[in-house]
């Protein structure tokens, strides 16, 4: 049996003197080695992607981070920051792409931007600066870091007791996950169900109740190092699994 096959939409990013579509080796190596799929790279194709023809071969869908945003018109919000980062065309791909693959049952897996995609498509909202809200942490990077400060060990995450994410973990009461976002969970979606939270109560990881297929948002960025991590390793090969799962399904029915 082939691998099955994970889309992973790329983000615009301009390269030298001609705009690209572009996924970070560490996504592309999660999906190979975490999951055991194969990744096939997604150009932000907005309202020119054919849904039938990617979801044809689509055996899984993982949205990944970025150093853009999610344009806040899309939860009813003006722009807090206009000096941050947008891709206003990852958005016109990635929102249509996962309300059409939870529809189908196609397994989900988001990642940091992917975790706010997810709850915006739904109906859900962010806040844009979660470090200037009273009470809660700082949960950003620092840009002059290294890369291994920036994605090191942050601070833990308290699992829901019984929940999806805490079963695939192996039942923990909490694990230590780095962090490198400003924007977060305002009004989570309508049928989500939180699965982790930090020590401020912003929403780390979350599942779909409506969904047909295997779902899971996490706010930090597990691919980082991924074969180093244990935890990260059983989430990707839950996520595969699934994958594996849906490929074989799609077979039977021919």
């Amino acid at each position: 049996m082939r691998r099955p096959i994970v889309l992973v939409p790329a983000c615009t990013r301009q390269i030298g003197h001609f705009p690209n579509h572009a996924a970070q080796n560490k996504y592309v190596n999660a999906v190979v080695l975490g999951a055991r799929c194969m990744p096939l790279i997604l150009p932000a194709l907005a309202e020119l992607t054919d849904m039938e023809a990617v979801l044809h071969v689509a055996d899984g869908v993982m949205l990944t981070g970025s150093a853009s945003n999610v344009h806040s018109d899309l939860y009813g919000q003006p722009i807090r920051n206009p000096d941050l980062p947008l891709d206003a065309a990852r958005d016109a791909t990635t929102l249509p792409l996962i309300r059409a693959a939870i529809k189908r049952g196609i397994p989900l897996l988001g990642i940091c931007r992917g975790f706010q995609e997810i709850n915006v498509a739904l109906g859900g909202t962010l806040h844009q600066a979660v470090q200037e809200l009273p009470g809660m942490m700082d949960h950003r990077d620092r840009e002059d870091d290294s890369l291994e400060v920036q994605y090191g060990p942050a601070h833990p995450i308290y699992l829901t007791k019984g929940g999806k994410f805490a079963e695939m973990l192996g039942n923990p009461e909490e694990i230590t996950v780095n962090s490198l976002h400003g924007q977060g969970i305002d009004r989570l979606a309508p049928g989500v169900t939180v699965e982790a939270v930090a020590h401020d109560g912003l929403v780390e990881a979350y599942t779909v109740d409506a969904a047909h297929g295997f779902t899971l948002a996490v706010q930090w960025h597990p691919e980082w190092r991924i074969t180093e991590n244990p935890d990260s390793m059983k989430m990707f090969l839950a996520f595969g699994n699934a994958c594996r799962e849906f490929q074989a399904r799609r077979q039977e029915r021919g």
